[in-house]
């Protein structure tokens, strides 16, 4: 939904194909980091600080846990917004969907997928009902057992589960019994959020014999585990939702085969451990969208969605990494090791290294002269800020002099001189995601030439012409 929103919010036709016929509100995940709330606020989703926090040099900091301990600090510039924001996935659905909807895209919910067939100028998507949809590009963001994965061939590198988990709301007996957070036991971890009175969120995971991953999941089931982890029986009763999770791991080889591309869970899967799934899907989304809509206005050369893999995969790549290490310090087994770790997490540039690549700040796409791969910091320019700046959605090029050499991409580049710039860098390219694209004194041409073409030149679809079709849900993809 939010890259339908950010494909129609910049003028581009998009259809988006939706097995479910509504948003299901279950317990998933709730949590976005400081990266995906500094971008949100950047493409003008959530609420920028007000002028004088924006000033501020003050660092937030909050608790946070690192394999079910709480050993780690996320911190983010007060400047920025805070280094995390609790909003349910379900409220995120429901949020983008109906900025995409007011953007005009098209959502059509209740329908499947069962065909993608990508061709030298179109990308064909086949609907269950048998009506064949065509767009330009279609992007797969239709989960794990992703349908456009499976057609397009997609391969993917993997690694097998090392413990089974369990989600589940439900209403425990005596709430008494069950410690809040984290718990820790002989054969496995449980995360409760307890409710003295309601439903109660129970996270277990079991190390050892793992069950099948599409057996279905018991209420009895869930009680046994949460009971050998605590060492006490836990009675619970009205399950309202039960689901299955493990630490299995996939990476796509590739984001993109021709005019078909992946992102969120189609492109990379692991445990759930940090919340960090749902912020890489959301980046893959923000780092995707802007793109692919300048390549589809014709605005930028095609040659711009290859650097969507380049930089996504290896942000993925070192997700993937951190949720396994998470997974071997959780063993009951790996208490030397836990101890060890605790240790160097206790040093505030071991933890600050972490908690930035927790959060999503620790990602620079490019090692380039100055500022270049680096995501901008908010700050006053002028009258405005950088995330005031970047909230229509454009490219923007920041000026300390002469513009003339820049004026002929003007059509696609936001032109902004500043006088008094807070940035050492007397230009700066401004990517629409927030990232700087590049930056120096000399070279602005060559640099405007390789993210956006030859001035004037016609790349493409233009306008409205130009359709991408995506996918949600569990057994969709187009």
């Amino acid at each position: 939904m939010l890259m339908a929103a950010e494909l129609a919010i910049r003028g581009v036709a998009t259809t988006v194909v939706e097995s479910r016929s509504a948003t299901h509100d279950e317990p998933r995940a709730g949590t976005l980091h400081a990266r995906t709330v500094q971008s949100l606020t950047r493409r003008g989703y959530l609420s920028a600080p007000d002028a004088a926090t924006a000033r501020s040099r003050r660092t937030v900091t909050v608790p946070f846990h690192f394999a079910g301990r709480p050993i780690l600090t996320l911190e983010s510039p007060a400047a920025e917004g805070p280094p995390m924001v609790g909003r349910s996935q379900a409220d995120l659905e429901r949020f983008f969907e109906a900025r995409a909807r007011a953007a005009g895209a098209v959502v059509r919910r209740g329908e499947t997928v069962v065909d993608v067939r990508s061709g030298p100028d179109r990308v064909e998507v086949e609907l269950d009902g048998g009506e064949v949809l065509v767009g330009a590009y279609a992007v797969g963001c239709d989960g794990a057992r992703s349908t456009v994965r499976e057609r397009l061939g997609f391969t993917s590198t993997t690694t097998p589960p090392t413990f089974a988990g369990i989600l589940g709301l439900v209403r425990l007996d005596n709430p008494a019994v069950v410690p809040s957070g984290w718990a820790h036991g002989p054969v496995g971890s449980t995360l409760a959020n307890v409710s003295p009175l309601g439903l109660s969120r129970i996270v277990a995971h079991e190390f050892g014999d793992l069950p099948d991953r599409g057996s279905p999941v018991t209420l009895d089931e869930l009680r046994g585990v949460t009971s050998r982890v605590l060492q006490r029986d836990v009675r619970m009763s009205r399950p309202a939702y039960l689901g299955r999770f493990s630490d299995f791991t996939r990476l796509a080889d590739t984001y993109r085969i021709g005019r078909v591309l992946l992102a969120g869970d189609a492109a990379h899967v692991h445990a759930p451990l940090g919340g960090q799934g749902l912020n890489t899907g959301l980046q893959d989304a923000i780092n995707l969208g802007w793109k692919l809509a300048m390549v589809v206005a014709g605005r930028a050369p095609e040659r711009l969605l290859d650097t969507y893999d380049s930089e996504r995969r290896p942000v993925a790549a070192a997700v993937i990494a951190n949720t396994r290490v998470q997974g071997a310090l959780m063993r009951p087994d790996a208490e030397p090791v836990r101890g060890f770790v605790a240790g160097l997490m206790s040093l505030p540039d071991n933890n600050s290294g972490i908690s930035d690549l927790i959060s999503g700040q620790g990602v620079r796409y490019t090692d380039g002269p100055g500022l270049t791969g680096a995501f901008l910091p908010n700050a006053p320019i002028g009258e405005s800020s950088v995330v005031e700046l970047l909230v229509p959605g454009e490219p923007v090029l920041l000026l300390s002099g002469d513009v003339l050499e820049a004026a002929p991409w003007a059509d696609r580049v936001r032109m902004v001189t500043v006088d008094g710039s807070p940035f050492a860098d007397p230009a700066i390219l401004l990517r629409p995601d927030g990232y700087v694209a590049w930056s120096g004194a000399t070279g602005v041409s060559a640099a405007l030439t390789s993210w956006f073409g030859e001035p004037g030149a016609a790349l493409g679809h233009t306008g409205r012409t130009g359709r991408a079709e995506l996918c949600g849900g569990r057994a969709c993809g187009s």
